[in-house]
């Protein structure tokens, strides 16, 4: 069992290999990449990393396959200070993903799972749940139905990362105090992002809707607002939503009022975007505190 930390992300690692391209590839056809990266990945597994780069402390609960990739990634966690003491090892692969990205930025992403299976309810037992906040990206549905319900009973805020419409996400939307989700999720969800808000306000007594280069939206009880984002060059957006997620966590972690909670996380999701690759782009303290200039906490 972790000693307490700030923030326990709960759901998805796999393995990233990351290729430069010129485009995406038409139908039955062939492109050379010009670089090709590999690391650890997965919206929970980068939101732990990228709250520990931001100085707090973080554990990762999900699944790493007993494979080339799985230890690759464990190795990875431990070495950025992540508490990888909830990571259930298995014979199943690790999941992986190949990710093909354009000089502007724009991302096309192929997974594989092979026959990993979500792990079962009992996988995990953790009362008292050991951080101040739990962040679920929904990958991981069994075991975060039932941390969601022990983290409710001990008052304990969560946060859900809802990246895109699935069983996991559907079932976590309404059992958590943070639904913040992206725009395709919102598009998936009710058409667009000011249907969605107000259907997801219904739900959950906060949401945020991220929209990339757009900024955000949000609604908290009956106030709603919205953020423009940070601008700047993007070379590869991958990411951007996990080091988001990661940065809303650590924010809320750390007791920040809203408004300054919400510039947070955006510079956050911002600075992810300068760099290849969501593993390397995740920002650091120093990094996120220059855009600021002065660290926030």
């Amino acid at each position: 069992m972790p000693q307490n930390v700030d923030v326990l992300c709960v759901g998805h690692a796999s393995y990233d290999l990351i290729f430069s391209v010129s485009r995406h590839p038409d139908a039955d056809e062939k492109v050379v990449a010009d670089n090709l990266l590999g690391c650890g990945g997965g919206p929970a597994a980068n939101a732990a990393v990228c709250i520990a780069r931001l100085g707090l402390t973080s554990a990762f609960a999900g699944y790493l396959g007993r494979d080339l990739y799985g230890d690759k990634h464990f190795q990875e966690l431990n070495d950025e200070g992540v508490d990888t003491q909830l990571i259930i090892r298995g014979a199943s692969p690790t999941p992986l993903s190949a990710i093909l990205v354009k000089p502007d930025g724009k991302r096309c992403l192929i997974n594989y799972k092979g026959d990993t299976q979500a792990l079962p309810a009992d996988a995990l037992n953790l009362a008292p749940i050991p951080a101040k906040v739990v962040l679920f990206d929904g990958h991981e549905p069994f075991i975060s139905l039932a941390l969601a319900e022990q983290a409710r009973q001990s008052k304990i805020p969560t946060v859900l990362d809802a990246g895109s419409v699935h069983d996991g996400t559907l079932a976590l939307m309404n059992r958590v105090d943070y639904l913040v989700c992206s725009e395709k999720f919102a598009v998936q969800y009710a058409g667009d992002e000011h249907k969605a808000l107000s259907r997801l306000a219904a739900l959950a007594p906060t949401v945020v809707i991220t929209l990339g280069e757009r900024g955000l939206v949000w609604q908290r009880g009956n106030e709603q607002g919205a953020l423009s984002a940070y601008p700047v060059t993007a070379i590869d957006t991958t990411g951007a939503g996990d080091a988001f997620h990661g940065a809303f966590a650590a924010a809320l972690a750390a007791g920040l009022e809203w408004q300054a909670l919400l510039r947070y996380a955006s510079a956050a999701g911002s600075l992810c975007c300068t760099k290849m690759g969501a593993r390397l782009g995740l920002p650091s303290r120093q990094e996120h505190a220059r855009l600021f200039n002065r660290p926030l906490f």
